[in-house]
């Protein structure tokens, strides 16, 4: 690699590693657990023991103690490898709730294990069958007993529940009719998995277009121990959407990586392939779409390094972040087009990973925020122009 641009990119030396951690595990295991809905344990395992998904945790918790571009260039050489993060990319950003809303009791206990990789914490229960994304319609519900809070209700696309130890939860605690602001009366909880499957929670898998490891779980009368409360109660609404901007920048992390790793694939085919005594990429119509792509894939990756640099300096950046997410996972979604259609037949074929990577990245212009909601947010909190809903 040019000299230049190492020095150039700060997290030069991290995507290096990312990149032979990843050379371990090619397309051919991605594969082999896409035909099964397996879960990557030995490529989560890997990436925990070289310490990146404790990346964003301090030191003094045994982490890395780094900053959000470092773990957004983690996520993004995975995804630019032909590797899947959201097998674990959850990790990084909900630790962030306990690290910056929970008691130094909850820090001590939880956040050396997430560290070490002794405890999972990937589960993110928030989505709602009925509420999808308008939160503070959620019909989960917490009522204190004691020491204990007792859980009633139902979370949906809880991703990863089968493999977490750990989840982080959003119930209603005050009911709705009782607050003045909809968004009050949201509380927080860490909930210990191992100790209640089976005992008040239900894990049911949900079979989707990509292996994304999706799960309904159902809650009846679990308990959770009261010192599991984040923060205060009423008020893990803000909680949550204090690690918004963090996730949607991570999101978008992954899919400028999925672009990348399109474009290169469509490129190398591009120049390889030779039909009519020439490569297809000398023709217009293969090359062009693979060079917007391109163009839409670093304007995105501009917005999002705007973003992160905000992130850490402290100050508002949720233009960026809702910007970067939609604009990177749009760009994924072109580079993938582009790719399918300049490898042809060969790009339905799984062998070429192509297929498997593209249903993948269409996912993120869906979630963990549809482009609509982001519209909302900008036409409103960025232009000023009144609520759309």
């Amino acid at each position: 690699m040019d000299q230049t641009l190492l020095n150039a990119d700060p997290h030069a030396e991290i995507r290096e590693e990312v990149r032979k951690l990843c050379a371990r595990f090619p397309g051919e295991y991605w594969r082999e657990l896409d035909a099964r809905r397996g879960y990557p344990t030995e490529f989560v395992q890997a990436l925990t023991e070289a310490g990146y998904l404790g990346a964003l945790i301090p030191e003094e918790y045994g982490g890395a103690g780094l900053g959000l571009s470092a773990a957004a260039a983690i996520l993004e050489e995975v995804q630019a490898q032909g590797c899947n993060g959201a097998a674990c990319h959850a990790q990084m950003y909900i630790m962030g709730t306990i690290l910056r809303h929970g008691s130094k009791e909850q820090k001590d206990k939880y956040l050396p294990g997430i560290a070490s990789g002794e405890l999972r914490l990937q589960a993110f229960g928030v989505t709602e069958p009925t509420s999808g994304t308008d939160t503070t319609a959620l019909r989960t519900v917490a009522r204190r007993e004691g020491d204990k809070w007792i859980v009633n209700g139902q979370k949906i696309w809880t991703s990863r529940a089968e493999h977490s130890d750990l989840m982080l939860l959003l119930a209603r605690t005050t009911p709705r009719d009782q607050v003045q602001k909809k968004t009050e009366g949201l509380s927080t909880f860490i909930v210990d998995m191992r100790t209640v499957l089976g005992k008040g929670l239900t894990i049911r898998p949900i079979r989707t277009m990509m292996n994304h490891n999706s799960c309904e779980v159902f809650f009846d009368n679990m308990e959770v121990p009261a010192e599991n409360l984040v923060g205060q109660e009423g008020k893990g609404f803000r909680y949550i959407l204090d690690g918004m901007n963090a996730e949607r920048l991570l999101i978008a992390s992954e899919c400028i990586g999925d672009a990348k790793w399109f474009i290169e694939k469509a490129v190398n085919y591009a120049k390889e392939r030779v039909l009519f005594g020439r490569p297809i990429g000398q023709n217009q119509g293969v090359q062009f779409p693979i060079a917007k792509s391109y163009a839409q894939m670093r304007a995105a990756e501009a917005i999002v390094h705007k973003g992160l640099e905000k992130f850490e300096a402290g100050l508002p950046c949720g233009e960026e972040a809702n910007m970067g997410k939609m604009l990177a996972a749009e760009a994924s979604w072109a580079a993938g087009e582009a790719c399918v259609q300049t490898h042809g037949g060969f790009g339905f074929a799984e062998e070429y990973d192509v297929e498997r990577k593209f249903r993948e990245t269409r996912l993120y212009q869906v979630a963990p925020i549809s482009t609509n909601l982001i519209l909302s947010y900008l036409g409103e909190h960025v232009l000023g122009m009144p609520r759309s809903y």
